[in-house]
């Protein structure tokens, strides 16, 4: 038993002084660059002063009433259903399976689906009916 009631007293007397110093460290709203507080990773907005916006291009589709799949996809509505958007100078359809835009040479006709994703979706179907049918033949 190393730690004694003396060492956690003063650890947790530290960790107080420490909270002390972050909160003298943000001045009239402006807060120490050394003391920066630790909090969401990973996300891209900028404390949401940026409207998110459709990836198409020359869209200028305003998404800030838009429902959290569009927004989450960065795709306005009519584009995720459009059958040809130009992304990047390249012709591409927007795949409901993979959320994301392919070329339109990976698509069958006016399918909304990528014909990879549509390929494992049939083979499920067809490997879920055949053992159906397995069994009811016993």
């Amino acid at each position: 038993m190393g730690t004694s009631k003396v060492d956690v007293k003063r650890s947790l007397m530290e960790d107080d002084e420490e909270e002390d110093e972050d909160e003298d460290s943000t001045v009239l709203g402006f807060e120490d660059d050394s003391k920066k507080k630790r909090g969401k990773r990973g996300s891209s907005s900028s404390g949401g002063s940026t409207p998110p916006r459709c990836q198409v291009d020359d869209c200028l589709a305003d998404m800030t009433e838009a429902k959290s799949y569009f927004r989450r996809h960065k795709v306005c509505e009519y584009h995720a259903k459009a059958a040809v958007v130009t992304l990047g100078g390249l012709q591409q359809r927007f795949c409901q399976q993979c959320s994301r835009f392919h070329e339109i040479s990976e698509f069958d006709d006016t399918k909304r689906s990528c014909r990879r994703r549509l390929a494992g979706h049939n083979e499920r179907r067809r490997k879920n009916s055949s053992e159906y049918h397995g069994e009811s033949s016993n």
